[in-house]
């Protein structure tokens, strides 16, 4: 008669080895049906603001006219064949590439850490929007409309900004939670479930059978003082004769 196969004795907290942890149950990250909607009518709201101003700007002034607003700044229509505000000018084609490629990485990377951090639909939707508008236009175009004019810094258009803005809020955040204080991590140790002061199972926050072992090693030169009768009341041990 074969004797029944003995199944592995797995604790909670630990493979079947009893030492190393097993990792604990993870949430998806990936973007759900509400952030993938936040992130497209961000977007689209970036790209649109763009595209409406361009339009004004380019129906109302001529190419290089430019009208005073207050103090430094100006709208002046200029057109911008690099990217943000005037690099790599003559370099279209590569800079198309290039968006390209950004865009579609950042939709990847929303499709699988979309849920990483609530800020994210707000912070990726202002940069994909302001990066598709200027990507449109060099695409159908060869350059793009900049009339944002402070005089001391190359002219730019809302597209930028929103690429700015967003970028700067996902940095932010980014700075935030590394900031913040992990709440609810704290170690399991031997004194948390009863043991003696100074006795950490070999893993922080697991305890496993071979930190169990361990464990009640550790408690016997504690434990030899009192001895537990059978009325439950602690007494001194004595010693064997």
């Amino acid at each position: 008669m074969t004797e029944p196969e003995r199944r592995p004795d797995v604790r909670v907290g630990s493979t079947t080895d009893g030492l190393t942890p097993i990792s604990s149950a993870r949430r998806s990250l990936a973007a759900s049906g509400a952030q993938w909607l936040g992130l497209g009518a961000i977007a689209f709201a970036a790209l649109a603001a763009d595209q409406l101003t361009k339009r004004i700007v380019t129906s109302h002034l001529q190419l290089d006219q430019g009208v005073h607003v207050v103090g430094p700044f100006w709208i002046h229509h200029v057109q911008n064949s690099g990217i943000a505000f005037g690099l790599f000018s003559g370099a279209t084609s590569v800079v198309i590439v290039a968006t390209g490629i950004a865009v579609a990485w950042m939709l990847l990377y929303f499709a699988r850490s979309g849920s990483r951090h609530p800020v994210l639909p707000v912070a990726l939707g202002l940069v994909i929007g302001g990066s598709a508008s200027n990507l449109l236009d060099r695409v159908r175009l060869g350059y793009v409309t900049d009339f944002l004019d402070f005089r001391y810094w190359p002219a730019f258009n809302l597209a930028d900004s929103f690429i700015v803005l967003g970028v700067g809020i996902l940095l932010t955040a980014l700075l935030a939670a590394e900031r913040e204080p992990r709440r609810g991590l704290a170690p399991v140790t031997a004194t948390a479930v009863g043991g003696p002061a100074g006795c950490k199972p070999s893993h922080p926050g697991v305890l496993g059978r071979g930190d169990s072992y361990g464990y009640r090693r550790s408690l016997r030169p504690w434990a030899a003082r009192f001895s537990l009768g059978r009325t439950g009341t602690k007494s001194r041990s004595r010693p064997r004769a």
